[in-house]
């Protein structure tokens, strides 16, 4: 009883300490603190889901250079996003908010920019958390029907039948977010198993029963563009798929407010959840590209959607291939609830400062559930809509990915590349620091996303018809005009960014030191101050 009573006030101090600092960066505390390190590291892994985007964007890479381009591409886009993820941790354990990216770049932006850098940020990190919970569930919903195919290889479905299974696939996972709000913690938790358990069933399974098996030459030196694109580009179109897997790890800091040391294992998270993303999908990889069937089998798949047909082919069966494929589709749900969770709260969070037309509605709490419930209803209602683009081309699905991992690159390529600008001056005694090669590391994090937003505006393949066509360009050009509408309209008179604390509330000083701030928590006050000086 003692040890349960212990416990209990040591979470109560570390929620006292996490909301005192909160309120220094100018923000009242109003979600629960009821997840931990391994809570958000499930979720960034769960957003990711490494079997599940591999699986549904398998298309991408198989015309534009198979093995080489699957495997190398991973390696290659893993290593990237670790820099990015060590960049955003540095940033994250500075100033631990909801607002993310949004917020940082704020803080780190001289006090004239700083409206104008928050406002591009912001809508930079909302529409990327929009988009590719969009593309996450669009792509369940695909893969859902497609398993349909595995009895009937003839048959694909129409428009409506997609669009109808995706409205349903998004009011589950929304479903899932308001009544089981309390559950997140463990469902977060349960992610990481369920990824693990499938990858080394799906890996024994195809290895053990595959009839024909490729040989190490094709699995490590294979190359074969069937893209149209020149052989050396296909590889770099190839890396959307990578990119768009490996993107979401950043989400996360939306979920700063409801972590009790949010400085310290939120930014662990982030990176960690990286890590364990690149290797996951090595070992997800290997095996497929061994017993991969014959590609244009796999290009000609009526569905669009080859992974199931993988399954079938090596298992034998029908009910085989869907027994694997039921295990993806559990990473899927995970990866829908996790993204619409953090979208959710990356609503929430830009709309308390106004920067969100309705901006009062969105960013109420709904203390029955405790969840910011009319910022869930938004993210859902604009997820379901971008969803119609699919009848005007079969590849909105590609547009999907691509405006996902352009928007998010972008928006966490922005407070990087204003911290390095300004000669990384707040992060010097940042509690996740790193050190003298964080110069290094932020300068590769940010010549790499200026090259991938052209990249991933490319079409997988060409020639280029109207309904082949990639999308991306439109739909961020779209968002774009209304950001800056917007902006016009209204921001440029009443937004004035977040909010810049002016001074340290002395109770709540007082109130945090008596619980016992962590060094790394009076380190954020210190350079939220600093700032202030800048200003």
């Amino acid at each position: 009883m003692a040890k349960h009573h212990d416990t209990s006030a040591a979470e109560v101090a570390g929620d006292a300490s996490a909301d005192a600092a909160l309120a220094r960066m100018g923000y009242k505390s109003e979600l629960p603190r009821n997840l931990g390190m391994v809570s958000i590291l499930g979720l960034s892994f769960a957003i990711m889901a490494v079997p599940y985007g591999l699986s549904t964007t398998f298309y991408i890479t198989l015309s534009t250079g198979q093995a080489v381009s699957i495997l190398y591409g991973w390696i290659f886009v893993s290593l990237i996003s670790l820099c990015i993820a060590a960049s955003l941790a540095e940033i994250c354990s500075v100033f631990p908010t909801a607002g993310g990216v949004y917020y940082w770049s704020a803080m780190l932006s001289p006090e004239k920019y700083a409206p104008i850098a928050s406002w591009i940020t912001g809508w930079l990190t909302l529409v990327g958390n929009w988009t590719v919970t969009t593309s996450i569930n669009f792509g369940g919903a695909q893969l859902i029907l497609s398993a349909i195919a595995l009895w009937r290889d003839d048959w694909a479905p129409n428009e409506w039948q997609t669009i109808l299974m995706y409205w349903c696939v998004m009011l589950v996972c929304m479903a899932f977010n308001i009544f089981g709000s309390r559950y997140l913690d463990f469902i977060n938790k349960l992610c990481l198993y369920w990824t693990a358990a499938s990858v080394v069933i799906i890996m024994v399974t195809l290895l053990s029963m595959a009839d024909v098996r490729r040989n190490a030459k094709f699995v490590f030196g294979h190359y074969e563009n069937n893209s149209g694109w020149a052989d050396g580009w296909s590889w770099f179109v190839g890396l959307l798929q990578p990119a768009y897997v490996l993107t979401g790890y950043g989400m996360v800091a939306a979920m700063c407010e409801e972590v009790q040391t949010p400085q310290r294992e939120v930014p662990r998270a982030m990176v960690l959840s990286v890590a364990w993303a690149g290797f996951t999908g090595i070992i997800y990889l290997i095996p497929i590209l061994f017993v991969l069937p014959t590609v244009a089998d796999l290009l000609g798949v009526a569905n669009g959607q080859p992974i199931g047909l993988i399954f079938k082919l090596v298992t034998g069966s029908a009910s085989g291939g869907f027994g694997l494929l039921f295990l993806i589709l559990g990473i899927w749900l995970f990866a829908g609830i996790g993204a619409l969770t953090a979208s959710s709260r990356c609503t929430y969070a830009f709309a308390r400062d106004g920067a969100i037309p309705g901006s009062r509605l969105w960013s109420k709490v709904n203390h029955q559930f405790d969840v910011p419930l009319w910022g869930l209803v938004l993210s859902t209602t604009v997820c379901c809509l971008l969803g119609l683009i699919y009848f005007g081309s079969s590849a909105a699905f590609n547009a999907f990915t691509a405006v996902a991992t352009i928007c998010l690159a972008t928006s966490y390529a922005c407070p990087i590349l204003i911290s390095l600008a300004r000669g990384r001056k707040h992060l010097k005694d940042a509690p996740y620091s790193l050190g003298a090669l964080g110069w290094v590391i932020n300068a590769i994090t940010g010549v790499w996303i200026v090259f991938a937003i052209v990249l991933f505006c490319m079409p997988v393949e060409i020639p280029v018809t109207p309904t082949s066509m990639n999308y991306a360009s439109a739909v961020f050009a779209g968002f774009t005009a209304i950001s800056a509408g917007w902006y016009f309209i209204r921001g440029r008179k009443t937004f004035t960014g977040p909010p810049v604390p002016k001074d340290v509330d002395p109770v709540a000083a007082t109130a945090t030191d008596t619980a016992g701030v962590p060094p790394s928590t009076e380190t954020n006050v210190q350079l939220v101050e600093a700032k202030k000086d800048d200003f």
